[in-house]
């Protein structure tokens, strides 16, 4: 569970566009992940400062890296974006944050199944379909 020094985290490194463009970049192509170069070249970055940010997200815990070859792969973890949503929800509604959130939505965009046969694959990283984070 997300505590206030994860959020403030979070938050701060969330707090500038390049970083937010390429956690999005990055939210798209999970679970596969996008080399840094090609992720470079989408957000016009060089690679010094494309390193300086994706650091950012690294120490907020919203990115993880992995070697591939000579490629360094970098993927979101949807798991800490919906635990940081988590954590903005968590007193919304008098405690009752499925009362004032919209309908749960993939993150590739689709409205999620509803019902509790609804898989975590099926609803994507970023909602549950009972409106709880999901990984």
């Amino acid at each position: 569970m997300l505590d206030e020094a994860g959020a403030l985290a979070a938050l701060a490194a969330l707090a500038q566009e390049t970083r937010l463009r390429a956690l999005r970049t990055l939210l798209h192509a999970f679970p596969e992940g996008v080399p840094a170069g090609r992720l470079g070249a989408a957000l016009g970055c060089a690679p010094s400062t494309l390193t300086f940010h994706l650091r950012h997200l690294q120490e907020a815990g919203l990115v993880e890296s992995r070697r591939q070859g000579v490629s360094v792969i970098y993927t979101a973890r949807p798991a800490a974006v919906a635990g940081l949503t988590d954590y903005l929800t968590r007193a919304c509604c008098g405690g009752r944050p499925e009362a004032c959130l919209p309908a749960p939505v993939s993150c590739r965009g689709e409205a999620a199944p509803q019902g509790a046969g609804a898989t975590p694959s099926e609803v994507g990283p970023c909602r549950s379909p009972a409106g709880t984070a999901g990984a």
